[in-house]
This record gives C-alpha cells, structure tokens and sequence, in this order.
C-alpha cells in the first residue's frame, strides 16, 4: 500500500534514532546490577506503544522483570494478532572483543552494532513501528495486542503464570513473532521450527580444599581434569550423545523432508570461511544444514574451576564447575531429557570426586504448520515486499515460550524473523543490517493485511 511506503519512507529516520535510543539502555536481564535498567527499558517500551497508537499500554509486574502488555482494538469482530518479542539482551561480556561499547550503538557499512540490536530490541521495535504505520494511515487490517517481556534471555521464568492469570487479555488468534533470522536478503526465508532446551551445570567437587599442586598433584584427583573427562566422554568417536536414552524419541525425517532442507543455499567453504575454522564437526551422517535444525544437540557453553588470574599459582582445585545445553527435536522433552543427564553424569563420575546436577531453565521444541492461513499470509508478505518466495527452514535456537504459547492460550506461532546467523547474537559485536531493520517494518503490516483478508477461509 503506497500510504504505508509513504509514512515509512518520511519518518524512516525517526525510526532508526528510536531504536538506536533504546539499544542504549542496558537492560541486562541475567544480572541484578541492571535490574533499574531493565526496569527502564520496560518503561520506555509501553512509551513508544503508546505514541504509535496503542489505545492502552501497561507495564505488568511479575515476581521478577516486568512484561509490556499494549493493544490497539480496531473492531472485535475482526481476527487478533497477539504479537511477542523481548526487550531484555545478554550480558555483553567479554568487553574487551567489543569494536565499540555494546550500549553505544554505532552504525558502520549499514550495520548497527550494539548489544541487543537484533536479538531482540531491533526486530521487536519492528513491530512497534509496523504498528504505527497502520495506525497513523488509518489502515488498521486487524486488532494487534502486543506482549513484550523483560525475561527472554534467563528462560522466562515468570511468563507461564502471567499467561495463566491474564487469557482473557491475550485472547487472539495467532502469536506473531520476530526473533529469529532467514537465510539472507536474497534468499528469504521463514522458520517453520525451532529446537527446543535443556540447560544444566554440574558442580564436580575433589578434595575439601584447594591443595598445593607440587605437595598432592598426582596422588589426589584433579576435579578440573575429570571433569573435562567426563564431558569429552558425552559424545562417541562419531559425535554421536552417549548419554543414554537420549535419542529414544527423536523424530525422524523422511528423505524428502532432509532433501528438502538441504535445498536451501549454502555454501560450506564460505561458512567455514566466515568462522575461521578448518573443518566443519558434528554427528556423523548429516550435513551442516541438518546438524543445526533437526538433530538434537550437546554444547559446553562454560567451564571453569581453579586459578584463572594473572600470573601462575599452583593449585590443585577443590571444585570445578561447566554449563552444558542441550538442544532438542520434534518429541524430545526437556524435562526427561534433564534427568537423563543428570542420572548419566552422575553414573559416570568416579569415586574420587563428587558431583552435583543442576537443571536451569528448559523449554520444547516447535514445529509450525506451512500449510496455516497465518503461515500463507507470512509467505505472501515476503513474496511482496521481497518479489521472492520464502524458502522454510528449521531453526536452530530455542524460544521456549512458543509451546507456551500453544499449551496456555491454544495458539499457533509465525515466525517471521528479519536477521541472519552471522548477526553475532549473543556473542561480542552484534549486528543487525539497517537494510533489514526497514525491511521488517515494510513487510509486517502485510502479513496483518494478508491474515485478516484469509480469515476464516
């Protein structure tokens, strides 16, 4: 519609220095220190819902980071779009492999960088903007609530029971998401699933001491080399989990369906290329490309344990300690997956040391239908803001609240994801293209147009 393409192309400015505000805010959800920002950013969020037309906005309390809840009801007799991102980022560390502060957003060849410019604040403010567009035009297709949490980033702890105690208020027809990415600006894409998770720590515990390395090296065990022991041991000589049971219920595709997302684009020697390794790894007997989307996964995400100062100490620890996630497929649970660590990593362990499981946050996989009106409607969109059909993919990462979605309120999820995988989300110097930022808020409002004309067909 010209009118969109007019009002986005004369505030587009408006737009970026909006965001770019809102990226300086470090609303770091996992550190207490920032607990003032987050709440902040809450605030400026249902402030920028407000002024692009919400007719209400709030910010709701939970036991921990408050949620921002906005909607703007044009006719109840029309569908709903419940739309959801986070304004909650990781924590930027290690600053020092920054090029720039992380909450000092700069754009350089087209490119903002700062923490949280696409996972999430970038592409949710998309929504926020795809909103007034609609609004300030009078062209409002459907009603769109919008639900924007502040605890994405530490498992959203607290958003079950705010579903649980708010259905009334999120009543909707389908759950509209931007927090995932597509192939490139030449190929579009659109996520039909994503892996769910299992996120554990394991404490391994030796002597009740740190001990002197010279005195007992050798006659006590070292807690750090079992531990790196007992994790080199989690995968078998074909990167294949040896813990037990673990594969049980993992879906199989057919050959069509593999051959099908191994269609997709991609070029193993740039991807290599663009990560600075040699050789690509991972379980034998699929490709990069099914390795990252449909098979289960098991990563060290840290480790630690013992002097890791300036200098030299000679220490042989007491304690050492790993964060290890786990991704997971269509059928896999996370909750039985969590024990069936937890009994593996502690039948693994030798007397000499003592082992503790802790299980963190969790969440299921997904898988959404192709075939949907809200999925068609998604398609169509990017056929006309992109002139390309979208190609499906399987994506890789977790967002555990879209089962929530669909267990708490019986709603199915589009996700409709406007970055790309080398966007450096959580890691240093995170991006996300300008290019791809207006993109969003030019394609969104016709996904709403194209859902609210197929509903009910």
């Amino acid at each position: 519609m010209q009118a969109w393409k007019d009002y986005q192309s004369q505030n587009k400015e408006r737009f970026l220095d909006e965001l770019l505000e809102l990226l300086r805010i470090p609303s770091v959800s996992a550190d207490s220190k920032y607990k003032g920002d987050v709440a902040r950013c809450a605030d400026a969020v249902k402030d920028h819902l407000l002024r692009a037309g919400c007719d209400t906005a709030e910010v709701c309390p939970t036991a921990g980071h408050p949620i921002v809840y906005g909607e703007k009801i044009v006719d109840p007799s029309l569908p709903t779009v419940l739309v959801y991102g986070h304004y909650d980022v990781q924590p930027a560390d290690p600053l020092n492999l920054w090029h720039s502060g992380p909450f000092e957003p700069v754009i350089k060849d087209g490119k903002i960088y700062a923490r949280g410019a696409c996972d999430d604040k970038g592409q949710m403010y998309m929504h926020i903007k795809a909103l007034e567009t609609m609004v300030k035009t009078n062209s409002m297709p459907c009603n769109v609530k919008v639900m924007i949490e502040g605890e994405e980033e530490v498992g959203s702890v607290n958003l079950g029971k705010f579903l649980e105690d708010n259905k009334q208020k999120l009543k909707a027809d389908i759950v509209l998401v931007s927090d995932t990415s597509m192939i490139s600006m030449e190929h579009p894409s659109i996520e039909s699933g994503l892996r769910g998770l299992a996120y554990m720590e394991v404490e391994v515990t030796g002597p009740n001491r740190d001990l002197h390395s010279g005195v007992y090296g050798g006659a006590v065990a070292n807690p750090a080399t079992i531990l790196c022991k007992m994790i080199a041991s989690l995968h078998d000589e074909n990167n294949h989990i040896t813990v037990a049971g673990f594969y049980d219920k993992v879906q199989e595709l057919s050959d069509a369906e593999r051959k099908a997302i191994n269609n997709a684009p991609f070029d193993l020697a740039e991807y290599k290329a663009e990560l600075g390794v040699k050789e690509d790894w991972g379980e034998k007997g699929y490709t990069t490309l099914e390795r990252t989307g449909i098979r289960p996964t098991l990563e060290v995400n840290g480790i630690w344990g013992g002097y890791i100062g300036e200098g030299a100490k000679t220490v042989l620890p007491s304690k050492a300690y790993a964060k290890i996630s786990m991704r997971l497929v269509p059928n896999q649970v996370s909750d039985e997956i969590s024990d069936l660590f937890k009994k593996h990593f502690e039948a693994i362990a030798p007397d000499s040391v003592q082992v503790k499981v802790t299980a963190h946050h969790g969440g299921e996989p997904v898988v959404t239908p192709t075939d949907s009106a809200a999925y068609q409607a998604a398609a169509k969109a990017i056929r006309t803001t992109f002139g390309k059909e979208p190609i499906p993919t399987r994506g890789g990462g977790s967002i555990p609240i879209i089962a929530l979605f669909e267990r708490t309120l019986g709603l199915k999820t589009v996700l409709l994801g406007f970055g790309l995988d080398n966007d450096n989300i959580h890691s240093p110097n995170e991006k996300y293209d300008v290019a791809n930022y207006y993109k969003g808020i030019e394609t969104i409002p016709y996904f709403h147009k194209y859902f609210a004309e197929s509903f009910g067909k």
